[in-house]
């Protein structure tokens, strides 16, 4: 069993590789493990070098170490090798996926790394390309969208250039009429934002679907209509803590809002003739349509001994 960190240097707040190099060779030293690091050096490098691990046909564990971004890159080069599992060492700015799972002390024990577990998990395969956790569109794609601008201006640290994204946005046009699809329902709707979902958080620390499975074979979505802006702070709150939901259904006090459903399909179209932005793992861009499928157990992962699949509250029906 071969061991390979593919680190990202750029990933987070500061170069990963100063610190986490170091501890990475005297764990595996520790452990007397075979083991190789590669420093990422372009967008898409992480998933064209863990497919050049992966076809050697040897077991690899590939561990992507950087935010969600890298470990979206590492599971696409590594996808469809049985040979090949992911793990994820968390040195971005959202570390998301790994909420499924656990915390990010767990993840960042490199002892525990080595002696993890593997397990398949559901994927997306997304018309902006494949996603291991959340797409969605929308007012919370079009504040991450608008972060970079904001980072450049002097003295606007990324809590600064985040909060001010969120007034631009929330200041100017809200809501896109969109033709959503999901499986045989088809509905139009004004809506605010839309989650499509395997797992349960991004953004940051967003649940958007707090009873999502990666194991499920469905995909959590979530529908947030159009609402005035002296009840989006509200409506958004719940949102983020996961609040928004209970036993499988809306909250009673959210109703007139939320949609929630299960689906393996999703299809949202602007309707409105303005492309709105979407986020995929946390890349984001315009689009005009958005389009999505459940992969059953089309992804291999690897998970630090000691990390568990997070339990969903009960969700057996779709329900409004």
């Amino acid at each position: 069993m071969r061991h390979v960190f593919l680190v990202n240097p750029v990933s987070g707040k500061a170069d990963a590789s100063l610190t986490l190099v170091p501890r990475i060779v005297e764990a595996c030293a520790a452990a007397g493990v075979d083991y190789e690091i590669a420093l990422t050096e372009y967008p898409g490098h992480g998933a064209r070098l863990a497919r050049q691990w992966a076809e050697t046909g040897e077991p690899v564990r590939l561990y992507a170490c950087g935010g969600d971004g890298t470990f979206n890159e590492v599971l696409r080069g590594a996808m469809g090798w049985a040979n090949a599992a992911v793990g994820c060492v968390p040195c971005g700015s959202g570390n998301d996926f790994i909420r499924n799972y656990g915390t990010a002390e767990q993840f960042l024990n490199l002892d525990a790394q080595l002696n993890g577990s593997e397990q398949a998990i559901d994927l997306m395969e997304t018309s902006a390309g494949l996603c291991a956790s959340i797409c969605a569109a929308g007012l919370d794609a079009q504040v991450a969208y608008g972060i970079p601008k904001f980072r450049r201006l002097p003295f606007c640290g990324g809590s600064m250039a985040y909060k001010l994204s969120i007034v631009q946005n929330v200041c100017g046009p809200l809501g896109h009429r969109l033709a959503i699809q999901m499986d045989d329902e088809q509905l139009e709707e004004d809506c605010l934002m839309v989650a499509i979902c395997n797992g349960s958080c991004y953004g940051g620390g967003f649940c958007a679907a707090p009873q999502a499975s990666l194991q499920d074979g469905l995909l959590d979505v979530i529908v947030v209509r159009k609402v005035s802006r002296l009840r989006i702070a509200k409506v958004i709150s719940r949102y983020k803590t996961g609040a928004h939901l209970k036993n499988g259904q809306v909250v009673p006090e959210l109703a007139d809002v939320i949609l929630y459903r299960q689906a393996r399909q999703v299809r949202l179209n602007c309707l409105d003739g303005q492309p709105i932005v979407a986020t995929v793992d946390g890349e984001c861009a315009p689009r005009q349509e958005l389009n999505a499928r459940v992969l059953p157990l089309a992804g291999r992962i690897l998970l630090p001994r000691g990390a568990a699949a997070r339990q969903p509250a009960a969700s057996t029906a779709a329900v409004q």
